[in-house]
């Protein structure tokens, strides 16, 4: 397993209400299944871990509730495969490729799909700033670009019509945005009220 440290913390703000009621969690990128075992352990009894890596010899890493799928983050076939098995997912956890465009196209297939109180995490964003990986400082296509944009989505109620109010807008609750981490959590934006008190 290879983590940084100041992400444990991130996990435990957003992932602690998930212990031992035995949710499905998918993380894309396997590696050496450590995080598949670590997640099992954290969430309890009844925890179902999903794994998804291109890389076959990943399949040695299941076990008892790990469950591993072999094929690209941004293949829709194999995802639509991973939904038809699991058509409820509480939690994504994008540890994959890092390249940009493998994790706005996982974003794009998931999220909307995952539960309705689900989480959705990306991992090592600082990615979003490295050549290699498809990034660059404020280079469009990257996912902190893309993420960006999400943030005047959620507020496109506020826009005046210039924006126009998605599926995203309307069933997303929060976005955090952390050291290397953006964080999506779900839920259903309900109508808004602005009671005025004391005298007008």
């Amino acid at each position: 397993m290879h983590k940084w440290i100041h992400y444990f913390d991130i996990y435990e703000r957003h992932f602690s209400r998930f212990c031992n009621s035995a949710p499905v969690i998918l993380e894309i990128g396997v590696f050496g299944g450590g995080s598949l075992a670590m997640w099992k352990e954290y969430f309890g009894a009844g925890a179902k871990v999903l794994g998804l890596d291109i890389n076959p010899e990943c399949k040695q890493h299941e076990g008892d509730g790990v469950e591993i799928f072999i094929g690209s983050q941004d293949d829709p076939a194999v995802i639509e495969d991973i939904l038809s098995r699991h058509p409820r997912i509480d939690i994504v956890l994008d540890d994959g490729s890092h390249m940009m465009r493998h994790m706005i196209a996982s974003f794009e297939l998931l999220y909307e799909r995952i539960h309705a109180r689900g989480v959705y995490m990306v991992e090592d964003t600082h990615t979003c700033y490295w050549d290699e990986y498809g990034g660059g400082l404020g280079r469009q296509g990257s996912f902190i670009e893309y993420a960006k944009g999400k943030i005047d989505e959620i507020n496109a109620v506020h826009a005046r019509g210039v924006l126009p109010i998605s599926s995203f807008t309307r069933i997303t609750d929060c976005i955090s945005i952390y050291d290397s981490i953006i964080v999506f959590e779900k839920r259903s934006q309900g109508s808004r009220q602005a009671p005025v008190t004391g005298p007008l």
